[in-house]
């Protein structure tokens, strides 16, 4: 898959793609449909996307919302088959695009579309002034196709980013994997802890959870994928989000332990998948407590992960 950070200057050989647009975060199977429609029409598929999210552009004092950082965005759309991304830079100059100017200017001029798969409540341009009908006037006028998928859910429910926020923040892992269509991940690269779990005879591997939304925090089982490195693999393991209140006030990681796993990971990226809640993270008495816990939750792990 090859990225494109800007819709000038493109070669001619990332031109003309039957794209896919929106903000695809989380890639949920409302976003798979609108893929699946726009890889249909004959060209080579494209998703056009925004970096960074422009929710973060215009509420950048809200609290971190985002299900997926990019490099994560862009792993899940790579494994999808999808030919050209191209995640266009937001703020003040496509944010104060008219409509018109946004499909003249960066869809047809830019990235010369020949065809644009959007949902079915997709708006777009200065004010979010453009819609759906507005895209396919356009469309009809600067000589590209305009396909909408109507919205995908089940028992009266639309799938949504904003849906599966609330089962991640609610401890459901499994609820948002059925609108996501595949495991919740954390992706991202592993960092220096201060080596407590070494310590304990539980080294973990370490990653921030920056810009992105929390899910309950506690201990989960997982899944774990080693994505760089000479151990690229794919492992069980238990981990913990949280701010380890055992040790003072932490800003929220992710700290993974790999199954049956030895090997320096510092600097490699991981994709780690949230599989099932097990608990709630927790203060205890003493280490030597916490030390049994995590134990326990190791055991717990390994029972849940040899059903799912």
């Amino acid at each position: 898959m090859q990225i494109h950070r800007d819709w000038t200057g493109l070669p001619a050989s990332a031109r003309g793609a039957s794209v896919a647009m929106g903000n695809f975060d989380g890639i949920h199977l409302g976003h798979r449909a609108v893929i699946e429609a726009a890889r249909q029409a004959g060209a080579p598929l494209g998703i056009v996307t925004f970096e960074p999210h422009p929710r973060q552009v215009f509420a950048p004092d809200a609290p971190p919302f985002r299900l997926m950082n990019s490099e994560s965005r862009a792993n899940r759309l790579a494994r999808l088959g999808v030919e050209h991304l191209y995640e266009l830079p937001f703020g003040a100059v496509l944010a104060g695009l008219s409509p018109e100017a946004f499909a003249r200017d960066v869809l047809v001029a830019g990235l010369g579309v020949s065809h644009v798969t959007v949902g079915a409540d997709f708006v777009f341009g200065k004010d979010r002034a453009g819609n759906v009908a507005t895209l396919r006037d356009l469309g009809r006028s600067l000589g590209f196709g305009v396909t909408a998928v109507p919205l995908v859910g089940t028992g009266g429910e639309d799938y949504s980013s904003t849906a599966i926020r609330r089962a991640l923040a609610e401890g459901r892992p499994r609820d948002a994997e059925r609108m996501l269509g595949h495991l919740h991940r954390i992706e991202g690269e592993v960092i220096h802890g201060n080596k407590r779990g070494r310590e304990f005879g539980w080294p973990t591997a370490n990653m921030r959870m920056d810009d992105l939304h929390l899910p309950r925090l506690g201990v989960y089982a997982v899944v774990v994928e080693v994505l760089t490195g000479p151990d690229r693999l794919s492992c069980q393991g238990v981990a913990s989000l949280g701010v380890r209140p055992m040790f003072g006030r932490n800003a929220p990681n992710l700290e993974v332990h790999l199954f049956d796993f030895s090997g320096d990971l510092y600097g490699q990226h991981l994709s780690v998948g949230l599989v099932e809640f097990l608990r709630d993270e927790a203060k205890f008495d003493s280490v030597q407590v916490l030390i049994d816990q995590i134990a326990a939750d190791a055991d717990q792990a390994r029972a849940v992960l040899a059903g799912a």
